[in-house]
């Protein structure tokens, strides 16, 4: 990881930069002193987890949508890098609001594509999703076998990678795809209809509320802590040439059950609070949309990005306990 120290002096485009992901990427690229420009439209970020960076000189803000062409080409301008995080994700939200969710994360990631080109950026890094993997039934997961997508979520992710590639082909443009496999760890909200699971659970339990596992628990996860994801970013911005237009698995290359899960937080959070143990768990019905088990092969990540992850899924936890307990 130290040739990332070229990027010192650069300027970085954080799309989503106070989402929970972004926030974490302008942390860290603050950190190896990077110019970082972050555009969010605060409908799903959140204005506290960039705060602590306003008075940065390193780090400016624009409040813009990339449903506008016109945000996303301000926001590019003397950029020369993108880290495309700003989406609409959830598969819920997306089955309840497919247009909302096919304006923001496929029209927001056209103008942004095009946003890009046009201002000859150096290379284009965005999130792609496991989702992309749909019905497959191969295990554990590799690139180049996909299945049919089981949301309208799961279908934009899929159309960002096929105009990712285009893009590539067509413009010349660098761009390299990130599959993201169920990322948590800290300032990732417990809050809203569409939380994500783990911020949920801890919230819950350290309320001693009963969680709801959808279904009997055992589907399985292969569960991405924060840190493995911000090294796959930083890692793909320094990459060979041979590495572009490609997409990759971002995750730890394990899995775990939903059981299993709820097993270790209830372990790590009862160490602050020894009732939480007693909590019960409900089991309600599986989720529509849910692939039952996702499992990534990450050696091509390995190989040609030097992706080394080195947070299981019991060392992203005990990491984010410690942050929820505070924080919350």
């Amino acid at each position: 990881m130290l040739e990332v120290k070229t990027l010192e002096g650069k300027k970085i485009l954080v799309t989503g930069g106070a989402g929970f992901i972004g926030s974490n990427l302008c942390e860290k690229l603050l950190e190896l002193k990077v110019n970082v420009v972050c555009l969010d439209n605060f409908s799903t970020g959140k204005k506290e987890n960039i705060t602590s960076f306003l008075p940065n000189s390193n780090f400016s803000l624009i409040k813009g949508d990339i449903r506008s062409l016109n945000d996303c080409q301000k926001a590019v301008n003397g950029v020369d890098y993108v880290l495309h995080q700003a989406a609409l994700g959830s598969v819920p939200r997306s089955i309840n609001d497919p247009i909302t969710s096919n304006d923001v994360n496929v029209s927001g990631f056209l103008n942004m594509l095009v946003a890009s080109n046009g201002a000859k950026i150096k290379r284009f890094v965005y999130a792609a999703s496991s989702s992309t993997y749909g019905d497959s039934k191969s295990m554990p997961k590799v690139e180049d076998v996909i299945g049919r997508p089981l949301s309208p979520y799961a279908v934009t992710k899929y159309v960002n990678e096929l105009y990712a590639d285009v893009f590539s082909k067509t413009y010349g443009l660098e761009t390299i795809g990130l599959r993201y496999f169920n990322v948590f760890g800290r300032r990732q909200a417990p809050d809203g209809a569409y939380a994500a699971v783990i911020p949920k659970f801890v919230s819950q339990l350290m309320r001693k509320e009963s969680p709801v596992i959808n279904g009997d628990g055992t589907y399985s996860r292969d569960f991405t802590y924060i840190d493995n994801v911000i090294q796959a970013n930083l890692l793909s911005l320094i990459a060979d040439k041979k590495a572009i237009n490609n997409v990759y698995n971002v995750a730890f290359g394990d899995r775990n059950t939903l059981n299993d899960l709820m097993k270790y937080l209830k372990e790590f959070l009862s160490a602050f609070d020894k009732n939480i143990s007693k909590v019960e768990v409900i089991n309600g019905e599986n989720r529509v949309g849910d692939i039952p088990h996702s499992h990534a092969n990450i050696e091509k990540a390995k190989r040609l990005l030097n992706y080394n992850p080195q947070f299981s899924l019991k060392k992203g936890l005990k990491d984010s306990v410690k942050w929820y307990w505070k924080n919350l």
